[in-house]
């Protein structure tokens, strides 16, 4: 095991995998042996750095914990590129193959959609500036989804605690910084215990200027088959649901239901207000067709009141995904979502947190518990079909 730089933590053995742009791990792992440690599943995490084409000096941290297998790409933002569990993935196919390097990303091409030159995660952060669609917005040029999941992280941690059960913790630190109209920090986390089928990303952003700032951030999770197919559903306590655009309000009536691969097949997206429970969470469950498959998300609403889906069955080779994507506003530019007063502002100097939960479901047992579950928190109350997003006003 090459020497890097380790430290004391309230929380357990932490590693120090980039602490800076100048200090690199070449290469590094470690294991729950390496360790000492007697865990419920043997795990390893490693570091590695790719070459070749676009994806030239992009590094990542892969975790296998015994049950999950995730790919974690500091370059990128601190994205998750692939979760795997047996036969199971969360991800899909892009037809962006490489693991893009945002050096090799023009974010304001293509009238600011460059950001899809570099679109193949699992999960990736949208903000935090601003993220939605690309358009002026006082005579700025916003690109697609902002900047954060283009900017490199530094002080890359991989922290396993000393407690039972020896939770892993893999975080970054991304600065989004402005002269004169940014200085964000995001701390970007994601963790998860030995053997079991979950994992929880916990980000806390802060706001380093003098002033305070408009700020958004969407949770941009991305799923393909095996979960998603023809008759595959979305599953969800929904208080509001209305369409984006006129396009996708031409299949209101099947928001939750999904097609198979379809030709031509144009974007489609649902913007969501949900039921919460009292201590402000909620939780969305994407099943297959025969329901014995599935994922469950779980997340705070306080400071992510907005949900969207984003369903996008084209071909297979094109990219037959949906996304899943809590958030602190709608993907529309932002000029549209302060006029709706859906854009928050963060003080000088302070800082927000948010907690995203992911557990794959194995079983129809399971998918039906999780299913049951939210039909509760449902509680028979109706769900109100908008026309469009005017009316969309979470509590």
């Amino acid at each position: 095991m090459p020497a890097i730089t380790t430290e004391n933590s309230p929380h357990g053995r932490e590693f120090v995998i980039l602490e800076t742009p100048d200090e690199r791990a070449k290469g590094w792992s470690v294991s729950s042996a390496d360790l000492g440690l007697a865990t419920a599943a043997f795990f390893t995490i490693r570091k590695q750095t790719l070459h070749g084409g676009r994806q030239e000096g992009v590094e990542l941290i892969e975790v296998d914990q015994g049950v999950l297998k995730l790919t974690i790409i500091p370059t990128r933002g601190m994205s998750l590129y692939k979760v795997f569990s047996g036969e199971i993935e969360l991800g899909w196919s892009s037809p962006v193959k490489e693991i893009v390097n945002p050096a090799y990303v023009e974010l304001e091409s293509r009238g600011g959609l460059g950001w899809l030159d570099g679109f193949n995660e699992f999960l990736v952060r949208c903000g935090v500036e601003w993220c939605g669609h690309p358009g002026m917005d006082n005579g700025r040029l916003l690109t697609l989804h902002g900047r954060v999941a283009n900017i490199p992280a530094t002080d890359v941690r991989v922290t396993i605690e000393e407690a039972p059960p020896h939770r892993i913790r893999v975080g970054g630190r991304v600065s989004e910084q402005t002269f004169k109209f940014a200085d964000y920090e995001l701390w970007a986390e994601v963790s998860t215990e030995p053997g079991k089928a979950s994992f929880q990303i916990s980000d806390t952003l802060t706001n380093r200027s003098d002033y305070e700032r408009e700020f958004q951030l969407l949770y941009h999770a991305n799923f393909g088959p095996p979960l998603l197919e023809q008759g595959a559903r979305l599953v969800a306590a929904v208080k509001q649901v209305a369409p984006l655009d006129d396009y996708a309000g031409k299949s209101i009536s099947t928001w939750s239901e999904y097609l198979g691969p379809t030709k031509n097949f144009g974007e489609h997206v649902f913007l969501l207000v949900p039921f919460t429970r009292p201590e402000g969470t909620t939780m969305v469950m994407l099943k297959n067709a025969a329901g014995e498959r599935g994922v469950r998300v779980d997340y705070e609403t306080k400071n992510l009141p907005y949900f969207s889906l984003w369903k996008n069955t084209d071909t297979m080779k094109e990219g037959y995904v949906t996304g899943l994507e809590p958030s602190t506003s709608y993907p529309y530019n932002r000029s549209v979502e302060r006029k709706a007063g859906r854009v928050p502002k963060l003080a000088a100097g302070a800082s927000k947190s948010f907690e995203v939960g992911y557990q794959i479901l194995f079983t129809k047992a399971e998918v039906d518990a999780v299913e049951k579950e939210i039909v509760a928190l449902q509680a028979q109350r109706p769900t109100t079909i908008e026309s469009s997003a005017e009316n969309m006003k979470a509590v």
